[in-house]
Order: C-alpha cells, then structure tokens, then sequence
C-alpha cells in the first residue's frame, strides 16, 4: 500500500532561463500557498543547455538551500518543455501536482482558483483556457489551430484551450498516465491521455498576459512537430481501435 502523502500540493515551476526573475515571483507565490493551502511543496526546474551561462540552476539551487519545502532540479537538458516537466514532475510527492510556465504570462493567482475547482468539483484534471490573449495574433492563431485541429482527431477531449496553464490534477490521474513527450506535445498529450483513461476534466476562464522579459521558445519548426505528434498519437488509437 503507497503510503499517503503529508503534502497537500506539489507546485512543478518551469524556469527555463528565467534566472534572477525567480527571486521576483516566487515570494508571490509561497505568499498564496502559506495563506490558502495546508501542506506544500515548490519545485523548480532550471534544466539547462550544456556549455550555457544560464545562471539559471545557481539562483534555484540558492533558493532551495534556505527553506526544505523548495526542490532544486538542475539537470543537462535531454528534451525542450516536456522533458523538463516530466523531471519536475517526478519530484512531486502531493496530493494534487500543479505545473505553470515561470515566465509570469499565467496569474498566480490562477493556482488557488484551479486547485479550488479541483477540490470542491473532485475533478481529477483541472486546467485554464484563456478568455483573453496579450500575446500577439500570430501566438492566438497558431493555438486555435492546434486546439481545433486536436478536437477534431479526438473528439471527446472537454478542453478548449489545451496549452494553458496552470494545470492540476490528483496524484493518482498522474500516476495512470503515461507521459513520454520530451517537446511541446505534453500538454496534449496529457489532455489526450485524460481522454483515454476517462478523467472527469475541469476549466477555468483566465487572462494571458503579455510576455515582459523574453520571447517564446516556441520556434516555428514545432508546429511541424506538433503535427507529426499529433498524427503519429492518432494512429496509435486508430491501431488500438482496429484490434478490438
């Protein structure tokens, strides 16, 4: 029997190359979990390049030395954002496990609004869709795109907008799931893999905001990946279907 967990929730923070931002929002966001939730934990990923000057995995290192419910996770990265989430991810020993981006475009405050819905709904997934962009049209564009593209090969998936964070969902969804995705497919992936194991799916409505220190690491080639993801994960199901 798995012994049950004394952390309420796992927060897995992606901080690629976020450096010295992180001393900024993270005061924000314990502030929001020492007030509103029992027991947790923040995990920071600052996988970096090999050979890069990113002082990114000092200042997470730092952080996470001063205070034992922060995790440190500094890893040569083998993948872009999937493979870095699926490392914070198998750091998280809560309840219920969030993931955010740490460019602050997502509300902090949108953590406690999930986890609120999560809870009190007992839904085993809950993410957000953005009601209003700041981003750009060409970033609008390219998501409607893949959200539409993706509901029309899987009909069924209850999201509208499958990219947004910040995502929560219980320990045990995570554990029945199977995530290999080392790029940008993850958060479909994850919304496909709800699909098949049939996870009661939650959302609420956010704000994205506009992108003050970097531009997206999302290059124009993943669109291209994104596609021969989704196609190849098609085929997987229509395989599956095939042999029943």
């Amino acid at each position: 029997m798995e012994k049950q967990s004394a952390v309420e929730l796992s927060v897995v923070v992606l901080c690629y190359r976020e450096g010295r931002r992180i001393r900024n929002f993270l005061p924000i966001i314990i502030a929001l979990l020492e007030k509103n939730v029992h027991s947790w934990e923040i995990i920071l990923v600052g996988n970096y390049m090999n050979g890069s000057t990113d002082e990114t995995p000092l200042v997470v290192q730092e952080l996470a030395s001063k205070d034992s419910r922060l995790i440190a996770v500094t890893h040569v990265k083998q993948g872009m954002m999937g493979w870095d989430a699926r490392s914070g991810l198998g750091q998280a020993q809560g309840l219920y496990i969030c993931l955010i981006d740490g460019d602050e475009q997502m509300p902090w405050n949108d953590i406690l609004r999930v986890f609120e819905k999560i809870r009190t709904e007992k839904l085993d997934f809950v993410l957000t869709y953005r009601e209003k962009r700041n981003d750009g049209f060409h970033r609008w564009a390219n998501s409607r795109i893949f959200n539409l593209l993706t509901r029309v090969l899987f009909p069924g998936i209850k999201a509208r907008d499958i990219n947004s964070k910040p995502k929560i969902f219980t320990r045990e969804a995570f554990q029945r799931m199977t995530l290999v995705s080392n790029d940008w497919f993850l958060d479909t992936e994850m919304i496909i893999q709800c699909r098949w194991l049939g996870l009661r799916v939650g959302e609420v409505p956010t704000k994205f905001l506009k992108g003050r220190y970097r531009k997206s690491f999302v290059r124009p080639s993943a669109i291209l990946e994104f596609l021969k993801n989704l196609l190849n994960i098609r085929m997987v199901e229509f395989k599956k279907s095939k042999a029943r």
